[in-house]
C-alpha cells in the first residue's frame, strides 16, 4: 500500500504529516482496557476544563491547521478535541472494543487525531488530501458531515476517513484481523515517541504483531 499527502494540504500545512502503521490484531470486549480508560477520565476531567482544553499545545496546534485550511476548528471539530471535551463534560466514553478503545486511549495521550482502520477494506493506495464539497461523506454516529477543507483519507472507492470522524466502511468490527493506524501531525513534534507509545499500547490491549512502518510520502518541493 502506497500512502501519499497530496500537495493541497502541504501548500497550507508544509509541517503536516502523518504516522502510519499497520498491524495484526486481536478484536475482543473492552474488559482489559476499561480500567486503563477509567484513569485517563479521572485525569482529564481534574486536570482540564472546557476552555483548557484549547490551550493544550497539540490542540492548540491542530485547531490553528484548521483555521488555515479555512475551517472553523470550534464546528468541525479535530477528533481528539471532541474526545476530550465528551470526558470533560463528564459522560465518558463509549467502550467499543479493546482496538477501538486503545485509539481512543493513543488520542488522549497523544493529543492527536487517530485512525484506527480496517486495513483489509481499503481499495488500492491511499491519498491523504483537502476534502471538497463534493465529496460524500458520512461519520459514525455524526451522518452526513462536510469534509470540504479538512484532510480527508480517500482510496480507489473514495474518502474513508477524516481529521474530524471516522467511516462506517473501515470502522473496525469483530471480524477485522488487520489495522492501519493513523496518527494526525500537525506538525514533527514528539513523533518518535508517539510512535512508541502505539505500538506499546496496541502490543498490550490489542496483541498486536507484524507491526509494520508505513513510509507517508509528502509532495518534494
Amino acid at each position: 500500500m502506497r500512502i501519499r499527502i497530496d500537495s493541497s494540504l502541504t501548500r497550507i500545512l508544509p509541517d503536516f504529516t502523518i504516522i502510519a502503521m499497520k498491524m495484526e490484531v486481536k478484536v475482543s470486549d473492552s474488559a482489559a482496557i476499561k480500567d486503563l480508560i477509567a484513569q485517563y477520565e479521572k485525569q482529564i476531567r481534574e486536570e482540564y476544563s472546557l476552555s483548557d482544553i484549547l490551550n493544550i499545545p497539540l490542540i492548540k496546534e491542530g485547531r490553528d491547521g484548521y483555521k488555515k485550511l479555512g475551517k472553523d476548528p470550534s464546528r468541525y471539530r479535530l477528533a481528539c478535541e471532541s474526545l476530550l471535551r465528551r470526558i470533560v463534560k463528564g459522560k465518558g466514553l463509549y467502550l467499543i472494543n479493546n482496538v477501538v478503545d486503545a485509539g481512543n486511549v493513543l488520542s488522549i495521550e497523544t493529543n492527536r487525531s487517530v485512525a484506527v482502520l480496517d486495513h483489509d477494506k481499503i481499495v488500492g493506495d491511499v491519498l491523504i488530501r483537502l476534502g471538497t464539497e463534493a465529496d460524500e461523506y458520512v461519520g459514525i454516529g455524526r451522518g452526513v458531515l462536510d469534509v470540504s477543507n479538512i484532510p480527508v483519507y480517500v482510496d480507489e472507492l473514495g474518502p474513508f476517513g477524516s481529521t474530524t470522524s471516522d467511516t462506517y466502511r473501515t470502522m473496525i468490527t469483530e471480524s477485522t484481523r488487520n489495522i492501519l493506524l493513523f496518527i494526525i501531525c500537525f506538525s514533527g513534534a514528539f513523533v518518535a515517541e508517539h510512535r512508541a507509545f502505539a505500538i506499546s499500547l496496541f502490543e498490550k490491549y490489542a496483541n498486536a504483531q507484524n507491526i509494520t512502518d508505513i513510509q507517508v510520502e509528502k509532495p518534494k518541493d
